[in-house]
């Protein structure tokens, strides 16, 4: 997955927009961009809408659930998985518990439903409260279903008082430099994607592209969208280059026709095993982006 959209999900005619944006994922949202009245009714419009897009599309299905401390959530599980979403998005996530306390849940729900145990996954968000931000190591071996970790400002910043995230140039400051860094740490120490979070001036194509190669730079392999019109540029900034591919492809293949060794020498340059992993995994990405075989 590179591009990961969120759409409201009491909006039919955004939901049509969404799941015709070509994101890798689509998030059906059922917490902040639904208000308090009207939950009950986003519940229903989205499960019938999903039943009626799950065969027609290629995007990955996930729903956005209101966090465990709501009261909410099971009345969303009750709601969704009924029609076998690809995953849940779990908001104001504390730590790796609560992805288990959401995956029992979940055991419950399919069993109920008859669905495979295990088969709905989950991404959370990390970086939302003061605790999730310290916690973020603890989501390596949690849980089977973890598909990736992701992070958010918006609320971190209420919850600690900041009065913005970025400063004048448009840099996050120091306090969400640390919860991106660590969201980073955590995937990788979970062995699972790192996804960015969003870039709300959706206007501003080219903010929007220069935030995603940076992102890209520093290990993140995805990122999430508020607008459709993000989707394309965050899919090409993520999916790697025809000539990433190619050097990635020559590292692979010059430890296999060395017999697989710690060190190996290309074009007078030394590559080790983490120039290897590092090329695996972009081999790994572009297959997924349908740009290697």
């Amino acid at each position: 997955m590179r591009s990961l959209l969120f759409v409201p999900g009491d909006s039919e005619k955004k939901l049509e927009r969404g799941f015709s944006s070509g994101a890798d994922v689509v998030i059906v949202d059922l917490e902040d961009s639904v208000s308090p009245d009207n939950k009950a009714h986003a519940r229903g419009v989205a499960a019938d809408f999903i039943a009626s897009k799950r065969n027609d599309t290629r995007a990955s299905i996930y729903v956005r659930v209101n966090d465990l401390s709501t009261g909410l959530t099971d009345d969303d599980l009750r709601a969704i998985v009924p029609i076998a979403p690809d995953g849940i998005m779990l908001p104001k996530s504390n730590s790796g518990a609560d992805v288990q306390h959401l995956s029992t849940k979940l055991r419950v729900h399919e069993a109920e439903n008859g669905l495979p145990d295990g088969a709905i996954r989950i991404i959370p968000i990390i970086t939302e409260t003061p605790a999730g931000v310290l916690a973020t190591g603890s989501y390596a071996g949690a849980s089977a279903r973890l598909a990736g970790l992701t992070w958010g400002a918006e609320d971190l910043s209420a919850a600690i008082g900041a009065r913005v995230a970025r400063d004048s140039d448009g840099r996050y400051t120091d306090v969400f430099r640390l919860a991106r860094a660590m969201t980073v740490l955590g995937a990788a120490a979970a062995d699972v994607a790192a996804v960015d979070t969003v870039f709300v001036n959706f206007r501003d194509g080219e903010g929007l592209r220069a935030e995603c190669l940076e992102a890209e730079r520093d290990g993140f392999t995805a990122k999430m969208a508020i607008h459709p019109d993000q989707v394309a540029i965050i899919n090409e900034a993520f999916t790697p280059t025809t000539d990433a591919v190619a050097h990635a492809a020559s590292i692979v293949a010059a430890f296999e026709e060395a017999g697989n060794p710690g060190v190996v020498g290309i074009n007078g340059k030394m590559y080790d095993r983490p120039h290897l992993r590092l090329a695996q995994r972009l081999l790994a990405r572009a297959r997924a982006a349908g740009v290697a075989g």
